[in-house]
């Protein structure tokens, strides 16, 4: 099978796409931090599957991108993420990407969603589908204690279902979009880590499988 593509010219990194399973399927791609993984078709589609690992403790357990560098430009990534079996009661299928990742994860940017807020009866956790956090120094209880509402919003969501995620980045300033939509539905005008060069990291919360396909990060 052909092999992740590189488009040197145009700084276009593809990956996790392609007949199942080609290269960019494979875990040899992904520097696993915190979590498990594994190759699997799901849904129609050739994906990456991730859980935290048993032993996990934070939420800085991520699949980091081999060879992904990026300060500003597009990340877009297919995500589904859903409640594991006998996951905690308020498990959300957390699934999303952190970017700007520093060595072994010490520090990175991260835009994440909650599958099973997006048509939930209540409104207040709809208000919560989607969510900016810095680590280590911004986790979402502080976010939403400092600043209520600022760094979340909503979004329709399903869980275990296929959503389209793009976030465009540029210097302070990172833009949230989710399917088709031409709009964001989230933007963050000051991103708390300084701007600076850093890896792609395929994020799951605790008490989620997740699944990533389709990635594509275009550098600018």
């Amino acid at each position: 099978m052909a092999n992740a593509t590189v488009f040197m010219a145009g700084t276009i990194l593809a990956l996790l796409a392609g007949p199942f399973p080609s290269a960019g399927q494979t875990l040899d791609k992904l520097q696993l931090h915190k979590v498990r993984a594994d190759e699997l078709a799901y849904r129609g589609k050739p994906a990456i599957h991730l859980i935290q690992a048993p032993d996990a403790r934070g939420e800085d357990t991520m699949a980091i991108v081999t060879g992904s560098q990026l300060q500003d430009g597009v990340i877009e990534v297919d995500v589904a993420g859903s409640p594991a079996s006998g996951a905690f009661g308020e498990a959300r299928g957390f699934i999303g990407v952190a970017f700007r990742v520093q060595p072994d994860a010490a520090k990175y940017e991260l835009l994440y969603v909650r599958p099973t807020n997006g048509r939930a009866e209540d409104q207040l956790r709809r208000n919560h589908s989607t969510q900016y956090v810095s680590f280590p120094d911004w986790p979402w209880q502080r976010t939403r204690q400092a600043t209520p509402g600022l760094y979340e919003s909503y979004a329709d969501l399903q869980p275990g279902v296929w959503t389209k995620v793009r976030i465009v980045l540029a210097g302070a300033s990172a833009r949230l979009h989710i399917d088709d939509a031409e709009q964001p539905c989230l933007i963050v005008n000051d991103l708390k880590l300084p701007p600076a060069k850093g890896a792609i990291g395929l994020w799951t919360g605790p008490g989620t499988e997740g699944y990533f396909a389709n990635l594509r990060i275009t550098a600018r």
